[in-house]
């Protein structure tokens, strides 16, 4: 599959021809992508969404030609950081599209500050700690972080769902940690209890005791997984024979999960969840992005849907493109200029319009959504409601924000 998808890179991005001279014209962007690994599935679709956007604008970028180089990653923080240092000190890119994992990102952030001349944009991740912590002046990023994607859900839950006492079982690292702070922050405010917290390392085969664990007397199980974990824990759950509510995290309900083979993707049938896309959302500007990233690629070779993934490499490089068509793709002084515009764009994008805040941190729309089954069998997310401008505060002030602390393993609290 990764072979598949490198050679479809190759396919899509302009290689200039010519002379050296010629050749030396081409503007370099480093991608990183979670190509091995529990989110590989989510990597090679946010490469496709690079891809989409790149073929739209012709293959250049205020005239001159893009060459993706792809750096592959495996979800975690050292993987992340090995890739940037080869693109930058041995391919010498001023320009990094990525990562896409929450523990990726932050280190990203860190590593970004060791090369003040290089500019990351954030292509998925969603560690709230990326952009709030010590935000670094040369990373930006066009999407929300996973609090932000929960963003209404906690309130819908308790209120429309009716479900008052929830479980969870989440991956152990940032972007669960941070999608499970957004949820409760709302959750809780409503009344809602949160009676068991599970923690499963990225990449986890055997959930068998994980759902032995989980409490007879809740209303639902907050699935904080993605990619192979979520396949996996669905497979074995179905196993059992077991008759959980769920409420699923952002990744949990992309369609990196409800395309997956199998029928146990099933028992998502129903799940509420937010994030920052909604499949199944009627607006022009989200069924054009729909039927662009179809036609791009043969049904075998995609989704049915673009996944969030997708979704934000496609808007992340649509960012960067716009920021470097305002200096005329201009690096010579390092990226200042470059980064001075690009803090300035605001995106019309097809889920929603996206501008960034003095931390260089999206603000943008959330979506409440619902697993529903299409007329051709297909799962997809239906679309609610959505929760327009949110931004890392999550609507409270920054000093109300702040007491609340960081997402952890148990934070915040969830108490009657």
């Amino acid at each position: 599959m990764r072979k598949a998808l490198m050679a479809a890179v190759a396919a899509c991005v302009l290689i200039a021809a010519g002379t050296t001279g010629q050749a030396q014209e081409k503007l370099k962007i480093g991608v990183l992508a979670t190509l091995s690994g529990a989110l590989t599935s989510g990597g090679e679709d946010g490469v496709r969404g690079a891809q989409i956007a790149l073929k739209q604008r012709g293959g250049k970028i205020a005239g001159r030609e893009v060459e993706f180089i792809i750096a592959a990653t495996d979800a975690s923080p050292d993987s992340a950081l090995r890739a940037a240092r080869k693109l930058v000190e041995q391919d010498k890119v001023q320009l990094i599209l990525g990562p896409l994992s929450g523990s990726e990102g932050i280190a990203m952030r860190d590593y970004s500050k060791t090369v003040p001349n290089v500019t990351v944009v954030d292509a998925s991740s969603g560690a709230l700690e990326t952009t709030y912590v010590n935000p670094s002046p040369n990373y930006f990023r066009f999407n929300s972080n996973g609090a932000m994607w929960m963003a209404g859900l906690g309130e819908y839950v308790f209120k429309d769902k009716g479900y008052k006492k929830l479980a969870v079982i989440g991956e152990d690292y940032s972007f669960p940690y941070t999608q499970v702070f957004g949820f409760a922050l709302g959750y809780c405010k409503a009344g809602g209890q949160i009676v068991q917290r599970q923690w499963v390392p990225l990449g986890t085969k055997d959930f068998g005791s994980v759902i032995a664990n989980i409490p007879d007397d809740v209303d639902a199980v907050f699935l904080g997984l993605g990619g192979g974990d979520s396949v996996n824990f669905l497979n074995q759950y179905g196993q059992t024979g077991g008759k959980a509510k769920f409420v699923g995290g952002s990744i949990m309900v992309d369609q990196t999960v409800l395309s997956s083979r199998g029928n146990a993707k099933r028992l998502l049938v129903g799940t509420p969840s937010s994030g920052g896309v909604a499949d199944a959302w009627d607006d022009p500007k989200w069924k054009a992005w729909v039927k662009a990233y179809q036609d791009a690629f043969p049904a075998d070779k995609r989704f049915a849907s673009p996944s969030l993934f997708a979704t934000n490499y496609y808007n992340a490089f649509n960012g960067m493109a716009t920021g470097l068509e305002k200096v005329n793709a201009d690096l010579s002084d390092g990226g200042a200029k470059f980064r001075a515009e690009l803090a300035k764009v605001e995106l019309d994008a097809p889920n929603g319009p996206i501008k960034l805040d003095d931390d260089r941190q999206a603000i943008a729309t959330t979506f409440i959504t619902e697993v529903v089954e299409g007329p051709n069998g297909d799962l997809t997310n239906k679309f609610v409601r959505t929760v327009p401008n949110v931004s890392k505060t999550m609507g409270l002030s920054a000093e109300a924000f702040k007491a609340v602390g960081l997402p952890s393993r148990t934070n915040p609290e969830c108490k009657p």
